[in-house]
């Protein structure tokens, strides 16, 4: 049991759930009062069950995605008074009584996000193969965006303090809101931790088919590391390509120099490589520019 200082809140995207949704909710009770399911478009009888268990029920009328559902979670957390809200997914992969055990590092204040990573587990036996291949890619790609050392960053079921709900607004409407919400709280220099959790997959537990799950985190991560990271994003290659570009061109003025002439595609692709690389220093210049500035201002706002 978690200790009774902390105010829990359990937000739980749902769609088309009922066979599982009355069952989780029976059991969250034990741990708190205060659960938000998001019922995201289904066309079964989730949301009525969910509302006869006792939850604050949102309805989306048509199914938006996982990032609609947790960005919905999100907003009406913010209206309530918890102390640490809890993402836990529907299908019954994850166990109640590791909710305690996500949350008590943002109890003792010592992460403002907590993953429950399935790969800390002594035991990963129940995580499908194809799951392990696709979760550790797309980690790996994160990491290198929020320059942390994570093991599981697709993980659903998660804690957030007030200082993240307060922050941070997600607005992807997929599956690319996990790996959005950490690198916005990396670039907030917000405290992220993992601890380890056991899943439970039973049959079918997901409903993303997992080529189309792993595209759209990748565009994601690109997305919003080229908004969060201009200069890394553009400027770093800005530099090589127009480096390399000016190598050619060197290259190309000597040849002419000692024979009278130089290869004319040479040269267009030279001064090309140079044109491209300066486009995209100027584009990470003035982009970070202009972020810098919107973020001075949003603190302003907010003082």
């Amino acid at each position: 049991m978690v200790d009774e200082i902390l105010n829990i809140i359990v937000g739980i995207p749902a769609f088309n759930e009922e066979k599982n949704i009355a069952r989780i909710l029976s059991k969250i009770k034990e741990i708190t009062d205060t659960v938000i399911v998001c019922d995201d478009g289904s066309t079964d009888s989730t949301s009525k069950i969910a509302n006869n268990h006792g939850a604050l029920v949102i309805n989306h009328e048509k199914n938006l995605g996982y990032g609609a559902a947790i960005r919905s979670i999100f907003l009406k957390a913010k209206e309530m008074s918890g102390d640490v809200l809890v993402t836990f997914d529907a299908d019954g992969q994850h166990r109640i009584e590791d909710i305690s055990k996500v949350a008590r590092p943002i109890q003792d204040q010592k992460a403002d996000i907590v993953i429950g990573s399935r790969f800390l587990s002594e035991d990963i036996s129940e995580v499908p193969e194809y799951r392990k291949f696709g979760i550790k890619i797309i980690t790996k790609i994160t990491n290198a965006s929020i320059k942390e050392n994570l093991t599981d960053s697709q993980s659903g079921f998660r804690a957030y303090s007030k200082k993240v709900l307060s922050d941070i607004t997600p607005i992807e409407n997929g599956m690319g809101v996990s790996t959005e919400i950490l690198i916005k709280a990396s670039t907030k220099d917000m405290k992220i931790a993992e601890v380890p959790i056991k899943v439970l997959y039973q049959g079918k537990t997901s409903t993303h088919n997992p080529v189309s799950h792993g595209t759209s985190v990748v565009l994601s991560t690109v997305k919003f590391t080229s908004i969060e990271h201009p200069l890394k994003f553009y400027g770093i290659p800005g530099i090589i390509i127009s480096s390399i570009g000016l190598f050619f061109i060197i290259w190309t003025l000597q040849e002419f120099s000692e024979t009278g002439s130089f290869p004319p595609i040479l040269a267009l692709i030279s001064i090309g490589s140079f044109l491209a690389g300066l486009v995209l220093l100027i584009a990470a210049i003035l982009l970070h520019s202009l972020i810098s500035v919107i973020r001075e201002n949003n603190t302003s706002n907010k003082d």
